[in-house]
């Protein structure tokens, strides 16, 4: 599989030499960047003089989130939503570490994205699951459908960007699911509130991706085939005898 270029290793030693929390698009992602910016480069520097690569927080944040569905499957629910915190930390400090030692690459964040996706399906199928043993049917149901509605808000993004369209919005993504749940789960009668939340917020957030996909993906189609219009218009217009533009031109093609 293909990678790109490693970054250049950051020669950071001081706490105010870390880089701060990558901003993202949900409504948590401010405030949650202005709340724990310095706690989170005094945790970024430790871990980085600590010597650990991003492989080490990856597979660390993997097993985190398994006994978080354990831990759901046995009804502890408390322990689960303190899980998440940890969790949720090895999954933002693996591309940073990555980043901090020049080791980003195209296979660490295609493996990023695949077990982000294998958190939420651990995540929330294993909360449906118990919740759906203990005769909770409402909130078994809202479990499972913040679970297909949070794979399908990836897919939209996955299929937007295969087809050349960026795509990053979105009212509620992944950490807004998270502190969600790091309510939910511990704070007694919290749980019901925050799926419901995260059922409607994320149907908002599905429906905002589609229509921009929609319109970016257009958009995207139409450069192309202007782009290839005036490209066709070029090598037409070409003098008699001069060299084509066209590369085939000169490989015989």
């Amino acid at each position: 599989m293909s990678r790109t270029q490693p970054d250049e290793p950051i020669q950071a030693t001081r706490i105010r030499d870390m880089p701060a929390p990558r901003l993202a698009e949900g409504v948590a992602a401010r405030p949650m960047r202005w709340a724990f910016t310095w706690p989170y480069r005094v945790i970024l520097l430790g871990v980085y003089r600590a010597g650990f690569r991003p492989w080490h927080l990856t597979l660390l944040g993997l097993v985190t989130n398994v006994w978080v569905g354990a831990s759901l499957l046995r009804g502890q629910f408390l322990l689960a939503g303190l899980l998440l915190i940890p969790a949720g930390l090895f999954d933002i400090l693996d591309g940073a570490v990555a980043r901090l030692r020049g080791e980003a690459s195209r296979w660490g964040a295609f493996l990023d994205s695949v077990l982000d996706r294998v958190a939420d399906v651990i995540l929330f199928g294993c909360l449906f699951w118990s919740l759906a043993g203990q005769g909770l049917r409402l909130e078994a149901a809202l479990a499972l459908l913040t679970l297909v509605i949070a794979l399908c808000v990836s897919h939209v993004r996955a299929e937007a960007e295969a087809a050349g369209a960026e795509l990053t919005e979105g009212y509620f993504q992944r950490l807004e699911r998270y502190v969600a749940m790091m309510i939910g789960l511990p704070v007694p009668g919290a749980l019901l509130p925050a799926l419901a939340i995260l059922t409607v917020l994320g149907a908002v957030t599905l429906a905002q991706r589609v229509w921009s996909a929609l319109i970016r993906v257009v958009a995207a189609e139409a450069d192309r085939a202007a782009i290839a219009i005036v490209g066709a218009d070029g090598q037409k217009s070409a003098p008699v005898g001069e060299p084509s533009s066209d590369p085939s031109a000169t490989l015989g093609a």
